[in-house]
């Protein structure tokens, strides 16, 4: 028998694949309410639009579709880019873009650029499990910063810069954050932006949520803010339009966009074209911001359910959760436990999954007594009946 271990690089052989995932295989039974995934709203898909303007574009452009491309992207997808990106000023004078297959290559290919063995990533504490992958993939030193219910602590995030030599990064996702839903307010932010620039380090700002705002005021992003150039920003199109075309796109100053370019090539020569040319025909042709009116809309509602929902059938004084202003998810803290494996596992029992903390934290070995809900993809009578089965599962256990 081949040792096929012995075979690995050093750098992969600790990592684990994304529970997340694992746990879709275990919900092939149609009959289970998932809680878990990130999954937009399958409903709010344009099909029809879409498949319209594929066939258009294979008809009347077929060379121009299917044949290599330009590594930073179509020139009209590009400007799409730009022009959402516009919206939250997060362009700069002599900013660049960048297509990405996906806004987690751009935090894949920009870790790349940027971290040798050892440096060290701060990173909130919870974060999003594919960018503390990407992170651990390239052998980085994460430092979690906890969360306070407005985001990242600044203090703590002051102490950790501070504290640790080394520190090349932050990496944040300030708007809706993924797995909380919190958001940083604007003077938060302020700090943010100044303690990077007196401690020299790059922000990784990740915005994938932004445009999903159904309640309160809009907040400036970061990289609004930056003076220095420091901050590299990640946008996507997936939570606003499609997840499964891949379009994601990075902008930043272009001594960064440079070499993070040439990884590109080596990785993937360049983003679909069709697929590109896909989004930026569907922009011309369609007003987005009327159809992420309906995205936003539609959330609120979904949101509402299930926090209503929450409110009535978990047990009472024994569970806190976060209340987002926009985004997917929410976020839940049980008292009285140290793990939440056994609600996880009584809930599925009764068909419903959910998130265990652990996926999103610093040390995933760690107990948590935390767990994500996601209510974007459900049915609202589905966030209804699951968070019915849920509170069963809390009662019993807790």
């Amino acid at each position: 028998m081949m040792n096929y271990e012995k075979f690995y690089a050093d750098r992969v052989k600790p990592m684990k694949g994304s529970a997340i995932r694992e746990m879709f295989k275990r919900m092939a039974d149609p009959a289970i309410i998932s809680l878990a995934g990130g999954n937009p709203a399958s409903e709010l898909f344009p099909g029809e639009e879409l498949s319209k303007i594929a066939g258009k574009i294979l008809m009347t452009n077929p060379v121009g579709a299917l044949q290599y491309g330009t590594t930073d992207g179509v020139p009209a997808m590009k400007e799409c880019a730009l022009s959402r990106a516009r919206k939250v000023n997060a362009v700069k004078d002599g900013d660049q873009v960048l297509i990405m297959t996906g806004a987690n290559q751009g935090i894949d290919l920009t870790t790349k650029s940027l971290i040798n063995k050892g440096d060290k990533i701060i990173v909130e504490n919870p974060s999003f499990i594919g960018s503390l992958n990407a992170f651990r993939t390239y052998e980085a030193e994460l430092v979690g910063v906890d969360m306070d219910d407005d985001g990242m602590n600044m203090d703590a995030l002051e102490d950790a810069l501070k504290n640790n030599t080394g520190v090349k990064m932050i990496y944040t996702i300030p708007t809706f954050q993924n797995p909380t839903g919190t958001t940083m307010p604007l003077e938060k932010r302020k700090r943010f932006i100044e303690l990077a620039n007196k401690y020299d380090v790059v922000i990784l700002e990740d915005n994938p949520y932004g445009d999903l705002r159904f309640r309160g005021e809009e907040v400036p992003t970061l990289k609004s803010l930056d003076t220095e150039g420091r901050v590299i920003y990640a946008g996507s199109f997936s939570k606003i339009l499609s997840p499964g075309m891949r379009l994601g796109y990075i902008i930043g100053a272009p001594e960064f966009l440079e070499k993070i370019e040439i990884l590109k090539q080596v990785n993937d020569v360049h983003t679909p074209v069709l697929t590109q040319l896909m989004c930026a025909e569907f922009m011309k042709k369609y007003d987005i911001d009327k159809y992420i009116e309906k995205n936003r809309e539609l959330y609120g509602k979904k949101c509402a359910v299930m926090l209503e929902a929450m409110e009535k059938y978990f047990p009472a004084g024994k569970v806190k959760w976060t209340v987002p202003d926009g985004g997917i998810f929410l976020w839940c803290e049980c008292s009285g436990i140290e793990d939440i494996t056994p609600v996880m596992d009584k809930a599925l029992e009764k068909k419903v999954a959910i998130v265990p903390g652990s996926n999103f934290a610093v040390d995933m070995s760690a107990p948590s007594n935390k767990f994500r809900l996601n209510y974007s993809s459900a049915t609202p009578e589905k966030l209804e009946e699951g968070i019915k089965r849920l509170g069963e599962a809390l009662n019993e256990v807790l």
